[in-house]
């Protein structure tokens, strides 16, 4: 359940925590307890773009890139940790924060903490389709001096997801896409800070969903659990607008995921340089359901 943040005078350090553990055995939707599915899709866990779902999982992510900052351009290396928790089987809470490094000038140290509420308001299993809503809020003065903004940002949040898996057998080969995103006002308490709006979008081609719901065309492993995708986070603040076009891919199995994805900035304010994500994600709801990834009240 990660947001995208926006900082104003400062790189952008994203929301998102922790593991890397991954079995062995294929990816099955159709035994896939949680995460967001609908019908026969499973949105994944997107890097940039927050999915339509909840669940109860962790995230672990990291990011470079080189952006403006008051003395020229900076390098910005950045680790993501999000844990999130079903309350119920629609509702999850999430905390989250980032430690960042950058130099020009040289500081390092946590980005103000987060706190998320997610709910999932509607799913239509036969048109593979999800929406739902969350508040994210990024804490001021619980990071780092050096890094973090002394006041706090409030973002609620509209997500949505739409697989393709309906469509007629004349475009059978299009089942595979789906379409995900995200919108939502980033509102600051400081005095004179400035307002955002944020908003991304990410498409998908899911090589299982061919595999399994289309046609075996005997693809080998990992190739036949990858996801190729690009997400474009974007958003606009003081009538200019900044963001990336990531392209990468996303390899999941039932219990977690793996995921690569370059950064292209969409414009000088955004970036000089394309920068990279890698994340690694657990699904405690499948590793673990009986235990700690069981909501707390059924």
């Amino acid at each position: 359940m990660h947001t995208m943040s926006t900082r104003r005078g400062k790189p952008r350090l994203a929301t998102t925590l922790v593991s890397a553990l991954y079995g062995a055995v294929l990816f099955t939707p159709c035994v896939a307890r949680a995460h967001a599915i609908a019908g026969d899709r499973v949105f994944p866990s997107t890097m940039a773009v927050d999915d339509p779902g909840v669940g109860d999982e962790a995230n672990l992510q990291f990011g470079h890139m080189r952006v403006p900052g008051d003395n020229g351009d900076q390098s910005v290396n950045t680790f993501d940790f999000e844990y999130d928790k079903l309350i119920t089987s629609r509702v999850a809470v999430s905390v989250g924060g980032t430690y960042a490094m950058q130099n020009n000038p040289t500081a390092h140290g946590f980005d103000n903490f987060d706190v998320g509420l997610k709910y999932l308001l509607y799913v239509n299993e036969a048109h593979e389709f999800m929406t739902s809503v969350g508040v994210d809020a990024e804490l001021g003065g619980t990071g780092s001096h050096a890094i973090a903004d002394s006041f706090s940002t409030i973002s609620p949040t509209l997500f949505a997801g739409k697989g393709f898996g309906d469509l007629p057998d004349s475009l059978a080969y299009l089942r595979p896409v789906a379409i995900t995103g995200e919108a939502g006002p980033s509102l600051t308490t400081g005095a004179g800070q400035p307002n955002a709006f944020n908003y991304g979008v990410t498409v998908q081609y899911s090589l299982p969903y061919l595999q399994q719901h289309v046609r075996d065309i005997g693809l080998p492993q990992p190739f036949a659990s990858i996801i190729p995708l690009v997400e474009i986070p974007l958003s606009r603040s003081q009538g200019e607008t900044t963001g990336t076009v990531n392209p990468g891919f996303i390899w999941i199995n039932r219990y977690g995921q793996f995921g690569v994805e370059a950064q292209i900035p969409v414009n000088r304010a955004s970036g000089s340089h394309v920068g990279i994500l890698v994340q690694a994600h657990i699904f405690f709801d499948d590793v673990a359901p009986a235990t700690i990834g069981k909501p707390l009240f059924q």
